[in-house]
């Protein structure tokens, strides 16, 4: 069992301000180097979280302790927006999923941040960068709950999500282009575990 709040990024309030202001630059500098990876333009990515009416968000997970070793905090799932950074107390509980029902523990490191590739970058890259599939255990340590403090890197409503032509060559889009109100407003439609970006590939 866990608990959310959600804190939106336009109400700019001292230290959470601040924190958001640095963990964007931090997350669009990652952003600007996979472009530079990918040979696109630096900016291409980065400049949809610099927008003035980006849909970034910050939130803080609270996972108090439980006595069920197997329970879920959060179920499998990938995160809709463009980047993801994350950290947490040092307590355990995030995992990666490497497909046919296997799990990777994340070790946690409270002086560093989880990046987690969301499913717009995975749009934009045409499959280059893969959104990864994580879940959240319970937390089993019973001196100690778990905190995570994740920042969704997204970009403006009316952001055309859609993958540049320098990284299509002779391949065809893998996905049609869409806005991020219509991606976002199709993943609360659909159940956690879904994976909701099949929904726009190409036939």
């Amino acid at each position: 069992m866990f608990y959310t709040v959600l804190i939106v990024i336009k109400n700019r309030i001292n230290a959470v301000s601040s924190y958001v202001e640095c963990v964007r630059e931090l997350a669009c500098k990652i952003l600007e180097l996979i472009a530079q990876g990918v040979g696109v333009p630096p900016t291409y990515f980065s400049r949809l979280l610099n927008s003035f009416d980006s849909d970034s968000l910050l939130r803080l997970n609270h996972y108090p302790p439980v006595t069920h070793t197997a329970a879920i905090g959060f179920g499998e799932h990938s995160d809709p927006q463009i980047l993801t950074l994350l950290r947490s107390n040092g307590v355990p509980g995030l995992q990666i999923s490497l497909g046919n029902d296997t799990w990777l523990p994340v070790d946690p490191d409270p002086l560093a941040f989880c990046v987690n590739i969301g499913d717009l970058l995975q749009a934009m890259t045409n499959g280059r960068f893969v959104s990864v599939r994580h879940r959240a255990m319970a937390n089993t340590l019973q001196d100690r709950s778990r905190l995570s403090l994740v920042f969704f890197g997204g970009p403006s409503p009316e952001a055309i999500i859609t993958c540049p032509p320098q990284l299509l060559k002779q391949n065809q889009p893998r996905y049609r282009a869409f806005t991020w109100a219509e991606y976002k407003s199709h993943t609360y439609a659909h159940r956690l575990g879904e994976t909701r970006l099949d929904h726009f590939k190409i036939a």
